[in-house]
């Protein structure tokens, strides 16, 4: 794999555990000579973890839109960034450079982004792994809810295993090398005809 983008928050967080998390994700990625591939921002969880990647040695390329650019909270040292003319550009354009997708703490945009690119996965748009970093149990509640939906026939059990949850960036990747991606005709049988 030689590009991962990670979702996550603008914002810190109140737990040091994310700031954390987010610092061994880009530190990670670096060392295992993967590219990272982020929002672009130089705040919260985004800018810890593309500094740490810089630090290690690591490619880090941003995509950002104009007008959060323009705001001056764009990371300026990255390897390279993109700037683009809107949000939707911003997720095509970190879907193009991506061969895996991992989501850290985060807030509505990083839900957003999470469940578009796996919704895209489940459609056979790209094959590619998703997994969810659950530093501290953030994302238990969430699990939980994809599990209910699993079982109550509206989330096919092969799409549902198709997210990995992990508390270690590393099981993650570990995780990702092994992945096969399900068929993107997989169909939830409810016993109609």
């Amino acid at each position: 794999m030689k590009s991962v983008c990670v979702y996550c928050g603008s914002n810190s967080g109140q737990d040091p555990a994310f700031v954390a998390a987010a610092r061994a994700v880009g530190e990670t990625l670096a060392g295992r000579g993967v590219r990272l591939v982020y929002g672009g921002g130089q705040v919260g969880l985004m800018g810890e973890m593309a500094d740490a990647a810089l630090a290690a040695g690591g490619e880090v390329h941003g995509v950002i839109p104009e007008f959060l650019a323009l705001k001056e909270i764009a990371h300026m040292e990255l390897t390279q960034l993109h700037v683009v003319r809107s949000m939707h550009a911003r997720k095509a354009k970190m879907v193009e450079l991506s061969e895996g997708f991992i989501a850290l703490p985060g807030g509505i945009g990083t839900m957003e982004e999470l469940f578009e690119v796996w919704t895209w996965a489940q459609l056979g748009q790209h094959r590619h792994p998703v997994g969810l970093l659950n530093v501290e149990g953030y994302y238990d509640e969430l699990v939980a809810f994809l599990d209910k939906m699993t079982g109550q026939g509206f989330l096919a059990p092969g799409h549902r295993g198709a997210l990995f949850v992990a508390d270690t960036v590393d099981k993650l990747l570990d995780g990702f090398d092994a992945y096969e991606a399900p068929d993107a005709d997989v169909r939830i049988k409810t016993g109609q005809t």
